[in-house]
Order: structure tokens, then C-alpha cells, then sequence
């Protein structure tokens, strides 16, 4: 998640202060990743040094609105026009969980998958139980919750079936193929060779 292009976007509509720029980022996304003030702070920072945002008039209360800077909207617009693309390199702890477990001796990936397909169907069916029935709201904030929402949905049903997956591909290994023993090569010091 983006916080600093989500902030930026924000401050795209008009000057804010911290607590305020948090309220509207929950505000716009249901809540459904809140974000800590502290992180806010050290993102206007960062952004101010950057140069996409600077600090404005500061109201009888003590909060320091920040403006954003043409050089800030430009970056909204690029963020906004450019498609997110989904980093390879990020570890899913599910993933590697199962691929180590899948080859150490004596680990019943099986019930590895089983357990984790139980938790994802709970989890599936309590953000089910979630979504409002009836008449669809009409409001931008009913609108980005059930977005958010329906995101998160879509990625347990998406971690189901990857579970599926799995199983079909422990079905055709045998148990004992899968033990990988510790490799008798040492690996050289330094970076490993990219692949």
C-alpha cells in the first residue's frame, strides 16, 4: 500500500493537518487499514524534503496544515494514470511457509493446507457477513468501503483456491520425494547469482 501517493492524493483536494489527513484516508478507504499518526508524520516529512508538499498556516488549535506543491500533484497524477504493479519479490509468508514444509521430513503439509483453508473460509465468510444487504448505498464512502471490501473477499477466495492448487500438486508426489536434505555444496561468500 502507498501511503505517501495516498496522503499526497489527499492533500490533492486541499490543505491538511496529520489527524486530519489520517480521518480522511480511513474515511475514504472504510477504515479497513488504519494508519498510524506517527507514520503520517514521518510521511509529510518525507514528502516535504521531496519537495511534493509544504507546510502552510498553522490555526489557533496548533495544526500544521500542509499544501501540496505542483511538483505533488504531478506525482498524483502519475500514480493515479499508472497501473500498480505487483512486486514478485515480495515473500508470502503462506507461500513460504508451505514450500519449506513441503520439504522437511515428517511435516503434514496436507493438514498445513487444511488448517489454512479453514481460516480463509472463516475469514471469506465473516467478511461476507460484512457486506451491506439491501439497496446498494448511493454515498462515496459506502462506495470505497465496499470496494475495500470486496478486495479483501477477492483476495481469500484467491488464497482458496491457490490452496486447491497445492493440493493437486502435493497429490502428485509421493510423500518421500519431497524431503530435501541440506545441500552438501557451500555456497560462496558475497551476493547469490541472480537468476
Amino acid at each position: 500500500m502507498s501511503v505517501r501517493q495516498s496522503l499526497l492524493a489527499i492533500l490533492d483536494q486541499g490543505p491538511c493537518y496529520g489527524y486530519q489527513l489520517r480521518a480522511e484516508f480511513e474515511r475514504r478507504t472504510g477504515a479497513s487499514s488504519p494508519l498510524n499518526v506517527g507514520q503520517i508524520y514521518n510521511t509529510l516529512e518525507r514528502l516535504e524534503r521531496d519537495g511534493l508538499v509544504a507546510k502552510g498556516e498553522t490555526d489557533a488549535q496548533g495544526h500544521v496544515f500542509y499544501e501540496i506543491t505542483q511538483t505533488g500533484s504531478r506525482e498524483v497524477a502519475r500514480w493515479l494514470a499508472a497501473p500498480v504493479v505487483r512486486d514478485a519479490g515480495t515473500r508470502d509468508e503462506l507461500a513460504v511457509k508451505i514450500a519449506i514444509g513441503a520439504t522437511l521430513p515428517g511435516v503434514d503439509v496436507a493438514q498445513i493446507v487444511r488448517i489454512q483453508r479453514g481460516a480463509a473460509r472463516e475469514r471469506r465468510d465473516s467478511l461476507r457477513r460484512a457486506q451491506p444487504t439491501g439497496a446498494p448505498s448511493e454515498g462515496p464512502e459506502a462506495l470505497a468501503r465496499a470496494m475495500m471490501l470486496d478486495s479483501t473477499i477477492f483476495a481469500v477466495e484467491a488464497e482458496l483456491k491457490w490452496l486447491d492448487s497445492v493440493d493437486e500438486r502435493l497429490a502428485r508426489h509421493p510423500e518421500h520425494t519431497l524431503t530435501l536434505g541440506l545441500a552438501t555444496d557451500r555456497p560462496r561468500r558475497g551476493r547469490p547469482a541472480q537468476v
